[in-house]
């Protein structure tokens, strides 16, 4: 966890300058809405965390810390948490905040219109006991609870009412997806999608200003070679991520360099458990325990991480990566690398010449496309036939959603830095406000049952032997195959004051520009 949590900062600051500072920054995904509740992914989430605040944040380090709550505390008997408001916070339009923001955003984001929704499956209600305190009630005790509503952002009641926006619009759009009342320390001030995002200080915020830069600029560039390239012209400030391959190159040119890391995301293969047919129409061979355990076994993450990744990632046994809180130690190794037991499985299943769909985005992961060709190469040499389809993001999720798929590309970053996180996301059979990214329908009673023993046990030895049970069930039926942890790549220009934290959200209050280059 240590080396993970270690927060990549640049040169230290001296002096501040007075001078006005744009920064500017790129990535391959534009945010694909404003609103805080309608998707739950890191590119959506992360940008959104500039603009918008919850009642708790990360700090520079991960760890839990006050935003728009001063304070909280356990209730009695487990009962849930009780929560006091910060006071004199104001939204961006001048609005005040208070504990019925926090209850309208409870009542909003736990919604079946809401992609985040599964933060809440413990959450019996919230009762607003003055104007700045509030409980949340849950259903068990929740000792982590605080840790899981990280990215739980509060909106105006007033200002969602009327503009007719008091629900997320997840598949369409409302006035939320490209405006934003936030409280956080930067405001929307345009918003082109796909195109270019600007935000301004917010003069009115309630925190210590920390960084000098009074306008950003965020321009989503998709192709790897134009975005090294405006950072090597000097057009932006900042990419994410640099491509494997020009690592060496940036960090040879004058004027900037490459900060690197390792993310808290799992790149793994996903299947549609419950498809009863292929998308050809034949019978989902994924459906057989066997078949996806020969994927396991057909594909060499050693060579993926050396000749896609540059040795830049670790290999992943679980759907969390060793220096996440309830890591399973005994099921640290990953399915070993043996073609003939592949073969085996695959002739066992009858799934010999198979052909399916492997989907995979092009522009989400670090080298998602290649890695899925690479993947492609590894099936065809036990016997399996992938038809790759690549395509954006924005495309991605809905065709996911849509079952338009055999075999998937997924990565995942718990939000909770905890190996319960993907459990309630990925695992738990879907419905009820969990599950809401197990795109393929798989079903383990035993897994339904042990997550709220999970979330509400309280005795960490007891804990961990449930998350070790729940571990060795995934790895066994082949749930997902987990392949390796992403790298971070950041090209940066020198001279800026910044910090890359695993979950690759980047945080704008942290940048300083102008300072000495050492």
């Amino acid at each position: 966890m240590n080396r993970l949590l270690t927060a990549s900062v640049l040169a230290l600051a001296t002096a501040l300058p007075a001078q006005a500072e744009t920064f500017r920054w790129s990535a391959t995904t534009d945010p694909q809405t404003m609103d805080p509740h309608a998707v739950s992914s890191a590119p959506v989430l992360g940008f959104l965390n500039n603009v918008y605040e919850g009642l708790v944040r990360r700090g520079r380090d991960m760890a839990i810390e006050p935003a728009l709550a001063e304070s909280w505390e356990p209730l009695p008997d487990g009962a849930g948490w009780r929560f006091t408001l910060r006071q004199g916070v104001t939204f961006h339009d001048g609005a005040a905040f208070n504990a019925d923001d926090v209850l309208f955003s409870y009542e909003r984001a736990s919604s079946e219109d809401s992609d985040v929704a599964s933060w809440f499956a413990v959450v019996s209600g919230v009762e607003v006991v003055d104007e700045y305190t509030v409980d949340i009630l849950t259903t068990s005790p929740q000792p982590i609870f605080p840790d899981s509503i990280a990215n739980w952002m509060m909106m105006d009641s007033d200002w969602a009412a009327a503009n007719g926006a008091e629900r997320p619009a997840r598949d369409t759009e409302n006035f939320a997806t490209r405006n934003v009342n936030g409280t956080a320390a930067f405001m929307l001030q345009s918003r082109q999608p796909d195109l270019e995002t600007v935000l301004v200080p917010f003069d009115g915020w309630w925190g210590e200003v920390e960084h000098n830069v009074t306008e950003a600029i965020f321009t989503p560039i998709q192709n790897s070679a134009t975005a090294v390239a405006a950072l090597l012209a000097g057009d932006v400030d900042l990419i994410d991520p640099v491509p494997v391959q020009d690592a060496d190159r940036v960090n040879a040119s004058d004027g900037v360099h490459v900060l690197s890391g390792i993310e808290a995301r799992v790149i793994m293969l996903g299947y549609g458990h419950d498809h009863e047919t292929l998308l050809s129409g034949e019978d989902n061979i994924f459906a057989d325990v066997r078949v996806r355990q020969a994927v396991g076994h057909a594909i060499n993450v050693p060579a993926i991480l050396q000749a896609i990744m540059g040795g830049n990632a670790e290999e992943a046994s679980q759907l969390v990566s060793p220096a996440m809180r309830g890591f399973s130690e005994a099921n640290a190794a990953r399915p070993a690398y043996d073609q003939d037991l592949a073969r085996s499985l695959i002739a066992e299943a009858g799934a010999e010449g198979a052909t399916f769909n492997l989907s995979c985005p092009n522009d989400r992961y670090l080298n998602d496309e290649a890695v899925c060709q690479a993947v492609v190469g590894m099936l065809a040499q036990v016997g399996l036939n992938a038809q790759l389809e690549t395509m954006p993001v924005s495309n991605y999720w809905p065709e996911l959603r849509a079952d338009n798929y055999d075999m998937y590309l997924l990565g995942w970053s718990p939000g909770t830095f905890d190996a319960e996180h993907p459990l309630r996301f990925l695992v738990h059979t879907n419905g009820e406000r969990l599950g809401t990214w197990n795109f393929g329908g798989y079903s383990n009673p035993r897994i339904d049952e042990m997550l709220p023993l999970i979330q509400s046990e309280i005795d960490p030895d007891a804990r961990q032997a449930m998350l070790d049970e729940a571990a060795a069930i995934v790895q066994q039926d082949a749930v997902y195959n987990t392949m390796y942890v992403q790298p971070l790549l950041w090209g940066v220009a020198d001279g800026i004051e910044l910090t890359q934290r695993p979950d690759n959200f980047f945080i704008l209050r942290w940048v300083r520009m102008g300072l000495p280059v050492e």
